[in-house]
């Protein structure tokens, strides 16, 4: 199915909803419908996302629409052969949460072990939705069936006509034992942005033009691996101007957070990589969370349209950071 099909699809199956328990949709006004393999997510009666739990080695969110009804990230490998698009990483699935190296299982790509089994992800519950937050329960399985660790996840969605946003505040629980997180630049808060989006192309996409900016000033290439309170990604999509921001959160491990922020368009806020952005750094890399804790991060992405600049996202960031 395709990205438009399935916002109609999502815009379909909650009309009743809408009608039935809300009457007439009021502005920023978020709705959900349940699925025995997602969570669609409206908001003010048009589709916004969904949260899909099922089918993939990871909870994910896609398809993501931004202001104006605009697809924000990359199809593949949710849906193939969209023209132009890129078909590199496909373990760069829309939007999602994880890391590599945990407890030395590769929870990044997926990598399978000598008799093909992979590891995962898995949602334990359904997940509870009410006021516009989706909250999960996830434990991290290796290959053999071991749980490494558990978590909390809780979605907070919201927006308007110009600017569209997804809160995301995952509790990561050593209820195992205790678990390492490895100093790998794969990982962890990640999106994969829209082709037009993406400085470059490579891998079969076409019409890459974005720019990328941070919060301490760099742009583009200069942006990888570097700190920053937020970077954001930016450009036109559909002649339109439009982009994606990620903000890090002030009480985050190791805030502002490294960025593994490539030319092809994937982003994401990595808190336990250090080596592999910055060979020379005497700080110790990865992060150890003894039995029993946990360890809560919190982020914001932005779907903005129209003309934001460094200025407005700032405030923004300072904004929902003093929450």
């Amino acid at each position: 199915m395709s990205t438009w099909a399935r916002a109609t699809a999502l815009a379909g199956g909650v009309a009743g909803i809408l009608v039935g328990v809300a009457g007439v949709a009021t502005a920023g006004e978020v709705a959900f419908t349940k699925h025995s393999d997602r969570v669609d997510v409206l908001l003010d009666g048009t589709p916004f996302t969904s949260y899909i739990f099922t089918g993939y080695a990871k909870p994910i969110l896609y398809p993501v629409i931004g202001p104006g009804g605009v697809p924000m990230t990359r199809s593949y490998p949710v849906e193939k052969g969209v023209a132009g698009e890129a078909t590199d990483h496909v373990h760069h699935e829309s939007l999602w949460f994880t890391h590599d190296e945990v407890n030395g299982v590769d929870f990044w790509a997926h990598r399978p072990d000598a008799d093909g089994r992979s590891p995962r992800i898995v949602q334990t519950a359904m997940p509870t939705c009410e006021d516009g937050v989706i909250v999960t329960e996830n434990a991290w399985t290796a290959p053999d069936g071991t749980v490494v660790l558990t978590d909390t996840r809780r979605y907070v969605f919201a927006g308007d006509d110009s600017e569209r946003t997804i809160d995301v505040q995952v509790t990561l629980h050593a209820s195992e034992g205790e678990v390492h997180f490895g100093d790998t630049k794969e990982g962890t808060m990640a999106i994969r942005v829209r082709t037009p989006l993406q400085l470059k192309d490579g891998s079969g996409s076409e019409g890459a033009a974005g720019h990328i900016r941070t919060s301490e000033g760099l742009v583009d290439g200069d942006a990888w691996g570097k700190r920053a309170r937020w970077v954001d990604y930016y450009g036109e999509i559909e002649g339109v101007p439009a982009g994606i921001a990620l903000f890090d959160h002030p009480d985050n491990l190791r805030h502002p957070a490294r960025w593994h922020a490539r030319d092809y368009g994937l982003f994401t806020a990595n808190p336990f990589g250090i080596k592999h952005f910055d060979p020379a750094s005497s700080e110790p890399g990865g992060y150890t969370l003894p039995a029993g804790d946990d360890l809560t991060l919190r982020y914001r992405f932005v779907f903005h349209g129209g003309d934001v600049d460094s200025d407005d996202l700032e405030q923004q960031w300072k904004a929902w950071a003093s929450r």
